[in-house]
């Protein structure tokens, strides 16, 4: 059985941290609004807002995709790694919004561009997806789940419809990832995958930009 680095143990170790320490500060807001209104309305305005979170305004969240689409060049290792995302951004996202665990934002944000920078880092130095990539793309998805959280606090919930709301606003998400995961595919690993410098000219410099674009994310979350 494979020993799993130091450094993932590390960071499995961070997001659990991050979990107890996060703070019970207020529930959702609440959307008036979208009480009233009926419920295939409410489904399909948390659907769009799902999906715009991705595409376009979710820049950091298309690098973090992009870099799990980046070091297999097996679609069901892909679609692995994005169920696993998936599964534990939902679980943080409802708990997030019935104020079950919310974490300042100071915290999570940059968190969350460390967490692009760790795959951009293994992409890499990794030839091969390994096992512990799983578990640590799951403990990834709950960080990322509390920045959703944030963001979708910012335009509320209705009480009457809080599970419809959240579920149409993952299938969003959902829709949001698996197009950038077939972008990448059909423009990156389809026409380049099975060349023998696949690695040299796709791998590395794509992931050494992303790396780039995460650190300065990093620095100035946290400092600036």
């Amino acid at each position: 059985m494979k020993r799993i680095p130091t450094v993932s143990l590390l960071v499995v170790l961070l997001i659990g941290c991050l979990l107890l320490m996060a703070q019970q500060v207020f529930g959702h807001t609440i959307n008036y609004v979208l009480e009233n209104q009926p419920t295939h309305n409410v489904v399909l305005f948390y659907i769009k807002l799902g999906f715009s979170h991705i595409i376009p305004d979710g820049f950091d969240h298309i690098l973090f995709i992009t870099g799990l689409c980046l070091l297999s060049t097996r679609l069901k290792l892909i679609i692995w790694q994005a169920t696993a995302f998936t599964i534990a951004h939902s679980i943080t996202l409802a708990l997030s919004m019935k104020n079950v665990i919310v974490a300042p934002g100071a915290i999570v944000e940059p968190i969350i561009a460390l967490s692009i920078l760790f795959i951009a880092i293994e992409n890499l130095l990794l030839s091969e997806l390994k096992p512990w990539r799983i578990a640590l793309v799951f403990g990834f998805g709950l960080i990322h789940g509390m920045g959703f959280a944030s963001a979708l606090n910012e335009i509320g919930l209705p009480r009457n419809k809080f599970f419809t709301s959240i579920l149409s606003f993952n299938v969003g998400v959902e829709l949001g990832q698996i197009a950038v995961i077939l972008a990448v595919f059909l423009l990156l690993v389809v026409p380049f995958g099975k060349r023998p410098d696949y690695r040299k000219k796709v791998v590395f410099p794509a992931s050494i930009l992303i790396g780039l674009i995460a650190l300065y994310w990093t620095i100035e979350r946290l400092f600036l």
